[in-house]
């Protein structure tokens, strides 16, 4: 019988496809997880999985992917969702997703798809439990119960249409947890049923046979008293639910319970409790709380010592956590609880020796009788718990060496220990991490201290509170108490005062209770390496960093022990591994404006200093991963030798450094404008020109060129000018900006003459081609690209050369003189072929491909356009996909393939919208008006044709006359082709 480990490995062996929907959606494909792309595909194949080998009509997954509100283009869109679902999967298997005339389907076998295989094992596991077979039937069960991985479908959004399918397995999952329950009861394991049962009772607790089975353990396992009080709770939750008295069954169980007397103390006194208060507004934490009173339980029936370690940053709420989980077992732990707070963040954390003497005394053990060694005084606590039941909870532990004397040995007392620093040395402690309050709790938290009206009336301003406290318990205690004790203030109030960083923490401070303050207790605890650290990543600004950089700003080849200690003391958090794998960190917005307090104080020009190592590092490693981009840059990104790099070597695709690094290292550019490092500022921005040109991020490189020329111009740079001159002159070509493109342009050639750059001319000359291309101005463009091919061969830039002959060549098209045209592209096709610039080689196919098509031959013009496109897209340049789309689109819709032809066409109107290239679009709209008109559709033809045509307007106002593209496809990506 295959089980859950062999699924995927038999689906390798032999089917080689495994589809998973318990849990996130997944797809194993060779024994690989297919990435599936973005969330309608997935939406797309999630809807077949849940009716596998049943068509699902084309109508229903409109509504689960365009909820209420479907585009035009929604059956289209469909067709190329389940493309690149087919795609993506194996060779041959694709075929897995079929078509039919009214919908798709997911063909799939028994063994391929989880949710058959979970209900072949339920439908075995049943049919040997009712056989006898309790051992079988468990092993059954387990494995059915194990191909879970989360909610059905968990991560997406559920159609309604969905609930049955959903519905049908989550109740079949209820039940496979519930026979195996009764399996492992028939096997007489009682005792570690009952804190699953506990579990299932809190999740469901109007179902009375989960009832029956918990009462049935404790009773089977002699814990009477607890058994007769599941009983009465069941009682009192079944009336105030369902205003109704248990069922027959837990009728008949309750007649077999007999009362056990309650054991005395062992010293005939009355049971210590020293827990403080549980805090009456206590908010969250549930799943944390549950999981740890259901393990503080179960090894004290099983006669067990048990030992939790939480740790967190300052204010986090360790402590109140371990309070409340303290009165919650109480009734377990009836021998008493023990509270000692160790001090472990003052200036002097209290010795073992003293805090064993407080634990004896509460025990009734005398002065006299306390040992005076260190060992024989832990020995006798560990005597003296051996025999009871009692939880004790250390609060504020400095180290696990002030810990260890004061843990049990034996029997089954609980120890819950709280600390700020990890205690990773403490052998046999499950350790858990205090996370922030995720917003709806923070929200609850805040509510309950000022009152849900008072929130209710301002939520805006409650959410900035919120954000501004970071979501840290103490925070917004703090803020809460602010607001309670001044009953005429609005929350905005409160939130305008925290939005200024330099007073935030001064802000928050009330009483006794001040993040500052508490802040403080653990920063004075740092060594000497690690403080200074803190301080100097608090100036970095609010930005996730790559470990390399704490060594940075200790200007330290490495720094991996600084950032453990860090780490371990909850200063710094590890917040995820980013695409190149690499871990990243951040600070907590309140530790950081803390951290940037504190870096006031340092020497001057300590900590620019490190910003500048920091800064200087990103710069490296952003040429470095330029140089090795798949798609040689047409254009200069870089000036003079790179500093060192950080790093000993960069992920093997450096796109994806680049999408790792992104959002840091554009903030990196703003940072170094404000500390003075203008020259770093356009140098990296100009490195990171590459990137945005190849994956389109058009905002990022307009705001990040515009603050760098402002600094090239302060440092002097006339080199950094033309460089950011020629680059934002391509972007506000790309925007359809020619006027401003124009003078951008004009700028970078006169800067780059005037120091004598001859391949940065050429390219300033290339761009003013291009505009007077693109403003038909025939004649007035060749001048300029022929100036910029004597600048290319002279400075020996071959791919300058080939981008330019594709330009020329364009120019010749556009003048009807085609056999001009076509030595132009083919001169640079087979340039581009000698160099290996694929991208080159795909633009000139592009070209030729157009000339095909001008003069009638659509079947050559088809097959140049699919050979750039197949290039293109392993090249992974989706905006040139686009363009070529749109050719494509075009020669299909004159070829009468229609239903490909919208296809493509609509795919590249998406790309050009999201590109914010309105030439393009305007042509796009332009060719599918004409394919609705050719397909008896004429409202939606005359939509697209008054669009293209108001398109053309609002450009035709904010250039010259005649701005109307000439050809189609890939009129501004040929600047930087």
């Amino acid at each position: 019988m295959p089980g859950h480990g062999d699924l995927a490995a038999k689906a390798g062996e032999m089917t080689s496809l495994t589809f998973r929907i318990l849990g996130p959606l997944e797809v194993i494909a060779e024994g690989r997880t297919v990435p599936l792309g973005g969330p309608k595909p997935r939406l797309l194949l999630a809807a077949l999985a849940l009716q596998p080998n049943v068509v699902v009509s084309t109508e229903a997954l409109v509504e689960v992917l365009w909820p209420g509100s479907a585009p035009r283009s929604a059956a289209a869109n469909i067709r190329t969702y389940v493309h690149s679902l087919r795609r993506r999967l194996a060779p041959g298997l694709g075929d897995r997703i079929g078509s039919r005339s009214s919908g798709y389907l997911l063909s799939v076998s028994g063994e391929e798809l989880d949710q058959l295989v979970f209900t072949r094992l339920a439908a075995q596991a049943r049919e040997a439990l009712e056989g006898g077979e309790a051992e079988a039937a468990l092993a059954l069960f387990d494995e059915a119960n194990g191909l879970w991985r989360g909610e059905v479908l968990e991560g997406l959004p559920h159609d309604p249409g969905w609930e049955p399918a959903v519905a049908r397995l989550a109740e079949l999952r209820l039940s496979v947890q519930h026979q195996r329950l009764r399996a492992r009861l028939a096997l007489g394991r009682h005792s570690e049923v009952t804190a699953e049962l506990r579990g299932l009772v809190a999740e469901h607790p109007l179902r009375e046979e989960l009832w029956q089975q918990l009462i049935t353990a404790l009773r089977d396992s002699g814990r009477i008293a607890e058994a007769i009080e599941a009983y009465r709770t069941a009682e009192r939750v079944l009336a105030d639910e369902l205003g109704a008295e248990p069922g027959n069954g837990l009728r008949e169980l309750r007649a077999t319970l007999a009362a056990a007397p309650a054991l005395p103390h062992p010293d005939g006194s009355r049971p210590v409790c020293q827990l403080p208060l549980d805090l009456p507004d206590f908010t969250g934490r549930d799943e944390v709380i549950r999981g740890l009173v259901e393990r503080l339980r179960e090894h004290c029936e099983a006669g067990r010592p048990t030992v939790v370690v939480l740790s967190g940053a300052p204010g986090i709420g360790k402590s109140a956590i371990a309070i409340r989980v303290a009165h919650a077992v109480r009734g377990g732990f009836a021998d008493g609880q023990l509270h000692v707070d160790l001090a472990g963040t003052s200036s002097s954390p209290r010795a073992p020796m003293g805090v064993l003497a407080e634990l004896l005394h509460a025990l009734g053990v005398p002065d006299a009788a306390l040992p005076r060694e260190l060992p024989e005084r832990a020995a006798l606590l560990r005597s003296e718990l051996a025999g009871r039941r009692m939880c004790v909870v250390l609060d504020d532990a400095a180290s696990a060496a002030q810990i260890r004397p004061l843990l049990p040995g034996a029997g089954a007392c609980a120890v819950l220990v709280t600390s700020r620093v990890r205690l990773p040395d403490l052998d046999g402690a499950l350790a858990v991490d205090v996370d922030l309050l995720p917003e709806p709790e923070a929200a609850r938290l805040l509510e309950g201290i000022v009152g849900r009206e008072r929130v209710a009336a301002e939520p805006d301003d409650a959410a900035a509170i919120l954000r501004q406290c970071g979501h840290l318990p103490l925070a917004i205690r703090v803020a809460g108490a602010k607001l309670t004790h001044r009953p005429s203030w609005s929350l905005r109030i409160l939130a305008e005062r925290l939005h200024d960083e330099h007073r935030r923490l001064d802000e928050l401070r009330v009483g006794d209770l001040a993040v500052r303050a508490s802040v403080t207790l653990s920063y004075d605890l740092l060594p000497m390496s690690a403080a200074t650290a803190f301080r100097r990543l608090g100036a970095l600004g609010p930005v996730l960093f790559p470990a390399w950089v704490v060594a940075a700003v200790l200007g330290r080849p490495a720094a991996d022990d600084v950032l453990d200690v860090l780490v371990d003391a909850h200063l710094v958090e590890l917040v995820t591994t980013d695409e190149a794998g690499q871990p990243r960190y951040r600070l907590h917005d309140l530790l950081r404006v803390y951290a940037a307090e504190q870096a006031g104080h340092d020497g001057p020009g300590q900590t620019r200093d490190a910003i500048g190592r920091v800064l200087r590092g990103y710069l490296a490693l952003a040429l470095e991963a330029a140089e090795r981009m798949p798609i040689h840059f047409f254009g200069q990104y870089r000036a003079g030798e790179p500093p060192p790099s950080p790093l000993d070597r960069l992920p093997a695709d450096p796109a994806t450094w680049f999408a790792a690094e992104r959002a840091t290292c554009v903030a990196a550019v703003r940072l170094a404008t404000e500390q003075d490092f203008d020259e770093l500022a356009w140098q990296l921005t100009a490195a990171l020109t590459p990137y945005f040109d190849l994956r389109g991020h058009q905002d990022d490189w307009h705001v990040t060129h515009a603050v760098a020329l402002a600094a090239a111009r302060r440092c002097g740079s006339a080199h950094g000018e033309a460089i950011i001159q020629r680059n934002l002159g391509q972007i506000l070509l790309y925007q359809d900006n020619d006027a401003d493109a124009l003078v951008a342009f004009e700028t970078a050639r006169a800067q780059y003459r005037r120091i004598g750059d001859q391949q940065g001319l050429g390219n300033a000359y290339a761009g003013l081609g291009t505009v007077r291309r693109m403003q038909s101005d025939h004649e007035g463009a060749l001048a300029p690209c022929h100036e910029a091919l004597r600048l290319f061969e002279a400075a020996g830039d071959r791919h300058g050369e080939a981008v330019i002959r594709i330009s020329i060549g364009a120019i010749w098209a556009a003048r009807t003189c085609f056999a001009t045209a076509r030595r132009w592209f083919t001169d640079a096709l087979q340039l581009s072929c000698e160099i290996g610039d694929r991208h080159r080689e795909a633009h000139a196919l592009q070209r030729l491909g157009l000339l095909h098509q001008r003069q009638g031959n659509l079947a050559a013009a088809r097959e140049h356009v699919t050979r750039a496109i197949a290039v293109f897209t392993d090249l992974g340049d989706d905006h040139c996909v686009g363009y070529a789309n749109q050719n494509l689109g075009e020669l299909c819709l004159y070829s009468g393939d229609l239903a490909h032809a919208r296809l493509l066409l609509v795919n590249s109107l998406s790309v050009h919208r999201r590109n914010g290239d309105r030439r393009s679009e305007a042509a796009v709209s332009q060719l599918l008006g004409e394919l609705h008109s050719a397909l008896s559709q004429p409202e939606r033809s005359r939509s697209y044709t008054e669009r293209a045509l108001a398109i053309r307007r609002e450009l035709s106002s904010a250039r010259p006359p005649d701005p109307a593209p000439i050809e189609p496809g890939t009129p501004h990506r040929i600047v930087s082709a």
